[in-house]
């Protein structure tokens, strides 16, 4: 067998692909090679050995294959051959040898299950594909059972078991309840891999009805569901009460509420089981514990550790996962479930067993008649698997002999092959726990040379680096490649060149005299066949100025250099980077052609800059590093505009292009950001500057743009960050030849003014956009849809051209071209425009309101013909206005209403109605000419609604007892009046409100006598109207009951709140203050006496005493002091203020009689001055608890008038 062929990595070289690994002879993948070269049949896609269907759709098993010629294909079923002409409802797929079994037409899954294979052959042999068990996916119902509710004590274990039907292939387990909710899961209660829900211990939470086990099969896309669960947890507590219940007080219950118990395993059970598992599957180990508290699972391998990177621990620790296991994963697995009371442990024996595997698969042979080589399939397993050779799908013992192939276990040796010992090998490892199968053809060709290099193709190589030339060849036996320089140069030899087994010819060191072409011949004994290739040596690019490192004080500027050098056929690109990284987007870093300028440097500047030069063959940079440094106290500058710019020079003169320069002024300590040039057209605007452009500040020249005739001239304005400089003077004039227009007029419109005609306008051009003199326009226009010429015109230099006798409101195509004395624009662009509009000539018909409620209507209509509207339809316009309310005369004046609504719409809304009214309404419709005709007018009345509030609430007459109240029926009543409802309620000293009194008053009522009220009362009324729909709003009023005949303010009503009269108090009574100072005299006295008596007649003068220090708050007030007068018996019968601490039954109670000052004063820790006065005000002691019922705020009580005498 031949030597296997090496292969060039050079970047420049043509990597050739290889047919196979292992091969005698390399078909490179040459797409037009291997469609000329023929070749037995290779397996390329083919269905799962274990092929599950949906026996709902069709099954589909594929099998293609390609070979020169193409294969024919063929099917065993179960053995034997399977002839699917003689099945209607089996069709193979054209040009393959898919086969497609039609089940959605009558055709049954079950009836095609079995073991298929599939064989493609040509001339050169027969490759099969492996068996593919075809098996429809089954998904059976739940078998039907009763299902005993789940009884069960607090801090037990429970398992509830799912076992699902067994489907094809295994359906998904996940438990939910009723609402089709996940079950929470938890290190507690958990999953098994069984599908079962265990429970380490229940909880009472755990009680519910609806634990549901559902079995998802995916291939049917269907979930099954099983009957729900119930489970109830009794708590120890709850039967410890009810124990207790039926226990006597002596006797003895209620221990721990729950018994905690160490972990016992709930699967696997006993102490050790075993486990089987194959190479290369994931490796799922469970264990699951009860006990309380919780277990924790801990894992462990005996004898070792678990693999790293390939362990994964799930469902909370209780589940052991290493995938895609191997032999080395076989020991003794160990898990440890524990808890504060003890642990327990289970030993799983795993057993890793392997499917046959390959070592080595055969690859396919391509030889040389005459050639040597070998096929080689070997393959692992646990247990070994055994090896068969097939030939052409026949077992290899009872095919056609040929002899120069011979068997050797798991290899087969060829010995000079000829072109009939090609065929097809299928080779056949397999054990207990599968197979595997494998096509690998032996293709003898005999082939001329060929070379799959591009003739003529061009190599260009930097100077001074490898150059690597292709011949990419093929032939059979392998052809000899040679060399040449030059059409007649001699053989290449030597050590200058390198040649790859490839065919690939290197220079390590490529010169400029190694340029020139190159032939590559290659021959075998069937041929001889050369290219020509082109090899270019060009120089390489060099920077022949690098930047160089810089400091810069901040705000300063900075250029970096980067002058290259390079072949003249090369075009470099420059790219500069600042620290490896793109340059920031930002207008202060300037790239010019050899330089990068950085304006205004700040801190984040710092760093290192590269000038990267590329072109196709080479790049190299260079770096330098900018350093920027606070600069040194200097005076303060005086920072300003630039000076203008100045020595303005034009050069380069062409029709439409000009080059200016200029030299910039003294940038006055900020630097210049930018120059703005400015034109003057001096041939149509004179005295006019007008923008042209905008450059750099580091640029001083600039190619401008020119336009035809137009006399130019030119100034600089320089611009930095304090301002704009002064314009520099003009430059010479430039006179630009005349030329054709370049542009048509924009803005062209076409809308009629009248029914009759078309307004064609557009915006004229300015004069140096007339590029020449005598600019006019052409105007065009013809009807759309309309088969008609264009109609054309020529008007001056204007903006209109009126169109008379057109159709009303029909579209035009409208274009509008400028022309000059020496030719027409480019044709312009068409518009679409209307001649103009009419009223339109239809009202809308249809008209119907739907009424919604008491102040809104929907009103619908019928849209009217397009055809009709005569012009762009706006809208519709709703007329509307009240015609009379329901509940009383008509106003004289009736103010219509009008709502717009835009486009083609055809209903809407009528907001702000007033209820219980008669309206009417039409409808118009509206284009850009006006309003058409009305619809007629559409009738259509409101329900009533609630009234508004009474015009005004009146509270006159107050008395002791009684207020008179009248109102105002209200302004809007909205309906038919049923009723008045009046609510009032007291209102004490301290604003709290007493008790609601609700009265209903009929509607033709307009005044109200209140009687049987409390005197000196303040009331708040609320008043409102009704309809037979509700309640209106409410008016609010307050108003006093007086107190007595005299003396009295009456309140004050109106709009607003009543003001109550300023209230007499019964302390401020004349014959209170009288009865008061008698009461005290005569407890003086009393004292008095006493004293005397105890001292044995010694005397005090008590009488001179108070004559001579007489509090002036006893003595009586003057009337005229706006204060009260003496007392008097006509008031000993007044009842008190309400406020005051007297009975509201207007009697004193024999514990409040007044002979006792204990209830007024201070009780007991009531005290008296040297001459006997009572001065309990002033004891620092707090007053009595007061008695029961409102205390007044205004005035004080009578307890607070004694504890004031002193």
């Amino acid at each position: 067998m031949m030597k296997k062929m090496s292969i060039s990595t050079s970047k420049t070289s043509l990597v050739l692909l290889l047919c196979q690994i292992i091969s005698a002879l390399d078909v490179p993948l040459d797409s037009k090679l291997l469609e000329e070269l023929s070749q037995p049949p290779t397996i390329t896609q083919q269905s799962p050995k274990d092929y599950i269907v949906d026996p709902r759709e069709n099954i589909v098993i594929q099998c293609e294959a390609k070979g020169k010629p193409p294969p024919s294909f063929s099917w065993t079923r179960n053995g034997t051959h399977f002839d699917i002409d003689k099945d209607a409802q089996v069709t193979m797929k054209p040009n393959s040898g898919t086969l497609v079994i039609n089940i959605m037409n009558g055709g049954k899954a079950e009836a095609y299950e079995g073991v298929y294979q599939c064989t493609a052959r040509n001339e050169r042999g027969a490759a099969i594909s492996n068996n593919i068990v075809v098996r429809p996916s089954r998904s059976p119902l739940w078998t039907k059972e009763k299902l005993e509710p789940n009884h069960v004590r607090e801090g037990d274990s429970l398992v509830l078991h799912c076992r699902p039907p067994v489907g094809l292939p295994p359906p998904i387990i996940f438990w939910m309840d009723n609402a089709f909710q996940r079950l929470p899961q938890s290190e507690r209660v958990s999953q098994g891999l069984n599908g079962d829900l265990y429970f380490s211990n229940v909880q009472p939470e755990d009680t519910r009805e609806d634990y549901i086990c559902y079995a998802r099969f995916n291939h049917t896309q269907t979930i099954q569901q099983k009957q729900p669960i119930s489970v109830k947890v009794f708590s120890m507590d709850s039967l410890n009460d009810t124990i207790a219940a039926n226990l006597s007080d002596t006797d003895i219950f209620g221990a721990k509420p729950v018994t905690e118990r160490q972990p016992v395993l709930l699967t696997p059970t006993g102490s050790t089981s075993t486990k089987v598992e194959l190479r290369g599957n994931v490796l799922l180990l469970e264990c699951i514990a009860a006990g309380l508290p919780t277990p924790v699972i801990r894992w462990i391998k005996e004898g070792g550790e678990l693999p790293a990177n390939r362990t994964f621990f799930e469902n909370f620790k209780k589940t052991l996962k290493i995938i895609d296991v191997s032999e080395a994963d076989s020991g003794n697995y160990k898990c440890i479930a524990r808890n504060a009371l003890g642990s327990v442990h289970h030993v799983i024996s795993v057993t890793v067993k392997a499917a046959p595997y390959w070592i080595t698969a055969p690859r396919n042979l391509v030889l040389s008649p005459g050639e040597d080589g070998t096929l080689i399939c070997r393959a692992n397993g646990n247990p070994k698997p055994s090896i068969s050779w097939l030939a052409n799908g026949v077992p290899i013992a009872i095919a056609p002999e040929d002899p120069s192939r011979k068997v050797d276990g798991d290899t087969i040796i060829f010995s000079h092959v000829q072109e009939r010992s090609s065929a097809v090998y299928q080779c056949n490892a397999s054990n207990e726990y599968g197979y595997l199968l494998a096509n690998a053809f032996v293709n003898v060709l005999a082939e001329p040379p060929r070379i799959l290099t591009p003739a003529n193709k061009l190599y260009q190589v930097i100077a001074d680096s490898p150059a690597l030339l292709d011949c990419a060849y093929f032939g059979s036996p392998r052809p000899e490649i040679e060399w040449f320089k030059g059409v007649k140069g001699s053989i290449l030899r030597g050590n200058e060149y390198v040649f790859h087994d490839n065919g690939t010819l290197e220079i390590p060191v490529a010169q400029k005299n190694n340029a020139g072409t190159y032939t590559c011949v290659a021959r075998n004994e069937l041929g001889k066949i050369q290219n020509e290739v082109q090899l270019e040596i060009k120089d390489p690019t060099m920077i022949i100025k690098q930047p160089e490192y810089k400091v810069i004080q901040r705000y300063g500027q900075v250029s970096f250099e980067c002058i290259i050098k390079h072949d003249s056929t090369l075009l470099p690109t420059v790219t500069w980077l600042k620290d490896n990284d793109e340059l920031p987007d930002d207008e202060r870093f300037l790239v010019g052609k050899d330089n990068l300028t950085i304006m205004n440097v700040t801190d984040k500047d710092d760093g290192t800059y590269t000038c990267i030069v590329n072109t196709t063959l080479d790049s190299v940079s260079a770096s330098a590093v900018l350093t920027v440094v606070a600069a040194p106290p200097t005076p303060a500058i005086i920072y300003a505009r630039p000076n203008p710019p100045f020595d303005l020079e034009l050069t380069g003169q062409l029709e439409r292009s000009i080059d200016l320069s200029w030299l910039p002024g003294d940038e006055n300590n900020s630097p210049i950001t930018s120059f703005v040039i400015e034109f003057e057209d001096a041939l149509h605007e004179p005295g006019v500057w007008r923008y042209q452009t905008e450059v750099p500040g580091s640029q001083t020249t600039a190619q401008l743009k020119l336009s035809p005739y137009v006399n130019y001239a030119f100034r600089v304005i320089a611009v930095n960050r304090i301002g704009r400089s002064q314009p520099s003077e003009p430059s010479e004039q430039y006179l630009t030849k005349s030329a054709s227009p370049d542009e048509n007029p924009a803005n062209v419109q076409g809308i009629g003014s009248e029914p009759d005609n078309l307004v064609i306008t557009w915006e004229p051009l300015k004069g140096f956009q007339s590029n020449g003199p005598g600019l006019q326009y052409k105007v065009s226009w013809r009807q759309k849809d309309v088969d008609d010429e264009w109609t054309s015109v020529i008007v001056a230099n204007v903006s209109k051209y009126i169109v008379s006798g057109t159709p009303t409101f029909v579209p035009y195509e409208v274009k509008v071209q400028a022309l000059n004395d020496l030719g027409y624009a480019p044709e312009p662009s068409e518009v679409i425009g209307h001649s103009g509009e009419d009223l339109p000539m239809v009202a809308p018909g249809n008209v119907q309101v739907h009424v919604i409620n008491s102040t809104l209507a929907k009103v619908h209509w019928d849209p009217v013909p397009l055809k009709s509207v005569r012009g762009h339809l706006q809208g519709y316009k709703v007329y509307y206005w009240k015609v009379q309310s329901l509940s009383r005369r008509s106003r004289r004046h009736v103010e219509k209403k009008i709502l717009t609504f835009r486009g083609n719409k055809t209903f809407g809304m009528l907001p702000g109605l007033e209820p219980y009214s008669s309206y009417k309404l039409n409808v118009r419709v509206v284009n850009g000419k006006g309003e058409g005709p009305a619809s007629p007018d559409k009738v259509f009345k409101t329900p009533e609604g609630v009234p508004s509030s009474p015009s005004f609430l009146k509270i006159t007459n107050p008395t002791l007892d009684s207020l008179t109240l009248e109102w105002g029926s209200p302004t809007h009543p909205n309906g038919v009046l049923t009723s008045y409802t009046l609510k009032f309620q007291p209102i004490n000293n301290t604003h709290e409100l007493g008790p609601l009194v609700e009265i209903r008053i009929p509607a033709n009522e307009s005044s109200l006598i209140l009687k049987n009220l409390n005197y000196s009362t303040r009331y708040k009324f609320y008043f409102n109207a009704q309809t037979s729909v509700g309640s209106g709003s409410q008016i609010t009023e307050e108003a006093v009951t007086i107190m007595d005949e005299a003396g009295i303010l009456r309140p004050a009503v109106g709009a607003g709140k009543a003001m109550a009269s300023r209230q007499v108090d019964i302390a401020t009574q004349g014959w209170f203050i009288g009865l008061m100072c008698a009461v005290a005299l005569l407890i003086l006295i009393l004292l008095i006496v006493c004293f005397i008596r105890r001292n044995k007649g010694g005397k005090y003068p008590v009488k001179e005493k108070e004559d001579a220090h007489a509090d002036p708050e006893i003595q009586p007030m003057k009337e005229d002091d706006g204060t009260f007068g003496e007392y008097s018996d006509a008031e000993d019968h007044k009842p008190l203020k309400k406020g005051s601490r007297t009975p509201s039954d207007r009697t004193v109670k024999k514990e409040d009689s007044d002979d006792s000052l204990v209830d007024y004063g201070e009780g007991v820790n009531g005290q008296f001055n040297e001459d006997g006065s009572f001065i309990g005000q002033y004891s620092g002691k707090k007053e009595k608890e007061p008695a029961e019922g409102n205390e007044s705020s205004e005035a004080p009580s009578p307890v607070n008038a004694m504890n004031s005498f002193v």
